[in-house]
């Protein structure tokens, strides 16, 4: 009898009932209003806001943080999220991702009260949209180069620079910016939109994360006031801090678009008839469907494990770079895989192959390229930097 599903190791048995009915609600929602409409927007390359509230009304947006209208799910919880919001779509978690791990959380962490109760609440509800100003055009592996700069004048402070590849940033209300002092410290900044000199351009040549809003942010002495700096933010660590707590939820992401693809070319496989017999019932196919299901386990074992580290505390940077780099490069073959399953169909947006993989060669390098991520683990096993 042919096992259904890709919960091979019956990994739901490590979870709790909570974690499984928060996953099992996410996946309900984005099989019944995301899938339906995903590929219309990836082809127009627009990004489904219709989706916004939805996300909104079931606490998606800064899940794990405590408190300010947040959900405050436990780690696990969170990574089934964003699992199930990639198997959507990247642009759709990569949305959800920005806003909570890259946006409310350096406000939740770094930010004044008065910051905390200004924007958090709005972003919680959906009705604020945030975004991450860290990556240059000319600095995207090296963030410690950034040429942005904030010089002080008098109570305020004055931001020019430059930041590509931003996620959400032409719909977003506030950016957290990270610019260089005139000491040379990295500090962090609330730029609003609407503040004179601010600016953003979309990127539309675009054939990865079509749906998704990418955008280059422009300052031209963009004047902030004193209160808009994130108090608690000073060096690198900062917006580091923030990139390891969006690249833990990409870690279960990569599984969620595995487990998309697999799930496709397994029911195609068994309906699709060559030779008067399914094709699944060749080796060769056989062959590629038990890799994609065999790596689709160890990714699920690999993020509930790494998400019992972070409940614990225990979770180091190089843990959430072990399971990034990982699981999207066992994403991106699953999907390469799998639309050979499906021949010449696999081109086609009737089927999510293509979009899948196209994403995955993004997420593949942002928020730490594979290569970067491989250099991080490598220091933390041998003790040696390869990198300075």
């Amino acid at each position: 009898m042919a096992y259904k599903g890709t919960d091979f190791y019956l990994s739901d048995r490590l979870l709790s009932d909570e974690e499984r009915d928060i996953r099992d609600a996410v996946r309900d929602l984005v099989d019944e209003k995301v899938l339906p409409i995903i590929e219309d927007h990836f082809k127009a390359g627009t990004f489904p806001n219709e989706i916004i509230s939805e996300v909104a009304e079931m606490g998606l947006l800064g899940a794990s943080l405590e408190g300010y209208g947040c959900a405050g799910l436990g780690a696990v919880a969170y990574g089934l999220t964003m699992q199930e919001l990639e198997r959507g779509d990247s642009g759709l978690r990569s949305f959800v991702s920005v806003q909570g791990s890259l946006c409310m959380y350096p406000i939740h962490r770094f930010g004044s009260e008065e910051q905390k109760q200004r924007w958090l609440p709005g972003m919680a509800k959906g009705e604020l949209i945030g975004c991450f100003g860290l990556t240059e055009a000319d600095h995207g592996s090296d963030p410690a180069g950034m040429v942005t700069h904030a010089k002080r004048k008098g109570d305020d402070w004055v931001i020019s620079g430059e930041k590509m590849w931003i996620t959400n940033g032409c719909i977003a209300d506030v950016a957290i910016v990270w610019a260089r002092d005139d000491e040379g410290v990295i500090r962090g900044f609330l730029v609003e939109k609407g503040m004179k000199g601010y600016t953003t351009n979309l990127i539309e040549n675009k054939w990865s994360l079509k749906a998704s809003v990418t955008s280059e942010l422009l300052f031209d002495e963009v004047v902030v006031p004193e209160s808009n700096r994130l108090p608690e933010a000073k060096g690198l660590g900062g917006p580091l801090s923030c990139l390891n707590q969006a690249r833990y939820g990409i870690a279960w992401g990569g599984v969620g678009a595995a487990m998309a693809v697999y799930e496709v070319a397994l029911k195609y496989a068994q309906e699709r008839k060559q030779f008067d017999r399914p094709i699944g019932s060749f080796q060769l196919v056989q062959q590629k469907l038990v890799q994609v299901l065999s790596d689709i386990t160890k990714g699920q074992l690999l993020c509930i494990q790494l998400g019992r580290l972070k409940e614990a505390g225990v979770a180091e940077a190089y843990h959430v770079s072990l399971a990034k780099r990982d699981n999207i490069k066992m994403a991106l073959d699953a999907a390469r895989n799998m639309r050979d399953v499906l021949g010449a169909a696999g081109i086609c947006h009737d089927y999510p192959m293509g979009r899948h993989a196209m994403n995955l060669e993004s997420v593949y390098t942002y928020e730490g390229t594979h290569d970067i991520h491989t250099l991080i683990i490598g220091h933390a096993a041998t003790g040696l930097k390869a990198f300075t």
